[in-house]
């Protein structure tokens, strides 16, 4: 199943492309589930797939609903503490969602679209409406971070079989973590680690929406660092609400000649990864299926502003392509690389040919690498970092982990088995493209005699 996550600048549109993108990929034949915490003019409000039209069907995320459901759900399996404590449960009908919630009841619905009681083979083309994009980025990276964080606090391999705990708990004088704490952990990464992989899958990209200007092109320059360094892909750039470039009036004149500018940065920044499609502006909301079909039959590619227009308007539209993308180094968001390369293969025993057996997508693909002055074997492990700069990269490793934070946007990396028996020896950004050496330490390496 493709899967398409739809974000864009606040208040760019990008729930009607969504809803757009859905019903032009079921007008091609395609069955297509759309899933949306905002309510859609002429879709039902129900929170379980319902069929809106031939091949598309929809469903809303409740995050009041789902906050309240796991709520009481965390309740039953704690009642024994609450009994202990003289407690009083809360009913359905006082709670109130808190701050969070929304972000959680979307992984919640990813879940059930990847791994869950949605995911049936119904579909063939899953569209999200993400967040305005800030957000976006935050809940996209949040199954990693949560995942790492339940690691740390609840080791699975730490948990003691159950005959022991009483005595266990007698030697350390501490009453041991109750089972089911361990169980709800194991339970929360799995379903953590179904979304995560639906999201660095390669069946599924990005489509960003925006309306052009200065504000969105500000926006769009600084979210394409946070992009690359989650290693997510931008399939398409929906250029939404395009006025229409030859009026005679003066002021519409003005607004579409600033448009078709920040379109003909875009074209320079992102293609040719990235697709480019004009939406016009219809001159009302867009509202119903009639509208959301209109649109997709008024989508065009774009070309920029004097270069050639071959393709444009060939009316290839908004629904989203069958095909997963092409594998290559454009896919990759990491790679190795060996920037002085001999022409000599890595020898058997090389620590550096022994990483490329630990690769793992879409992480760094680990190649033969060559030899410093000293003799000894580099691997360079690149990241595309477009639009970072030098003074905002903070760059630290701690362990098996590197904490990266360019600007707004902080990882934690985990590295390959063949990269935590290297020193690091060494870091440039040039070109957009953070470089850092790794040298093999061979007391790190096992013996061979």
């Amino acid at each position: 199943m493709r899967t398409v996550l739809v974000t864009g600048p606040g208040g760019a549109g990008r729930t009607t492309v969504a809803a757009a993108t859905a019903l032009a990929t079921a007008r091609r034949g395609r069955r297509a589930l759309l899933l949306s915490a905002d309510p859609i003019p002429g879709f039902p409000d129900g929170t379980e797939p319902t069929e809106v039209t031939d091949g598309l069907w929809s469903a809303r995320i409740d995050s009041g609903e789902h906050f309240r459901g796991e709520l009481l759900a965390l309740q039953d399996r704690a009642s024994g503490v609450l009994d202990l404590l003289g407690g009083h449960r809360m009913d359905g009908e006082e709670l109130t969602e808190l701050p969070g919630s929304t972000q959680l009841a979307l992984l919640h619905a990813l879940r059930r679209a990847a791994g869950g009681d949605w995911a049936d083979g119904r579909f063939d083309l899953l569209v999200v409406d993400l967040p305005p994009l800030r957000e976006a980025l935050a809940v996209l990276a949040l199954p990693e971070q949560l995942r790492r964080y339940l690691r740390r606090l609840l080791p699975p391999e730490r948990q003691a079989a159950r005959a022991l705990r009483p005595m266990l708990a007698q030697l350390a004088g501490v009453p041991m973590p109750a089972q089911w704490l361990y169980e709800a952990a194991a339970r929360k990464d799995a379903e953590l680690a179904a979304v995560q992989a639906l999201i660095e899958d390669r069946a599924t990209t990005l489509r960003l929406v925006a309306e052009p200007g200065p504000a969105a092109e500000d926006a769009l320059r600084t979210a394409r660092t946070g992009l690359a360094l989650h290693g997510l892909r931008v399939d398409t750039l929906a250029v939404n609400r395009l006025l229409p470039r030859h009026s005679g009036d003066p002021w519409f004149a003005d607004l579409a000649a600033q448009q078709a500018k920040t379109v003909d940065h875009w074209y320079e920044e992102w293609a040719p990864t990235t697709a480019l499609r004009e939406v016009p502006h219809l001159g009302r909301d867009p509202r119903g299926l009639d509208d959301l079909a209109l649109l997709d039959d008024r989508a065009r590619s774009t070309a920029p502003t004097g270069a050639t227009t071959a393709g444009r308007g060939t009316g290839d539209g908004l629904a989203a392509a069958p095909e997963e993308p092409a594998p290559g180094r454009a896919d990759d968001p990491w790679w190795v690389e060996d920037p002085w390369r001999t022409g000599e293969p890595a020898a058997p025993d090389d620590p550096a040919a022994a990483g490329e057996r630990h690769t793992r997508p879409p992480g760094p693909r680990i190649v033969a690498a060559p030899r410093t002055d000293d003799g000894d074997p580099v691997l360079v492990w690149c990241l595309p970092l477009p639009g970072a700069v030098k003074s905002d990269l903070q760059l630290v490793r701690r362990g098996d982990e590197l904490l990266l934070t360019v600007g707004p946007f902080r990882r934690i990396i985990p590295l390959e088995s063949g990269l935590r028996r290297c020193t690091v020896s060494g870091a440039a950004l040039t070109d957009g493209v953070l470089r850092i050496r790794f040298t093999p330490d061979p007391g790190l390496w096992p013996r061979t005699d």
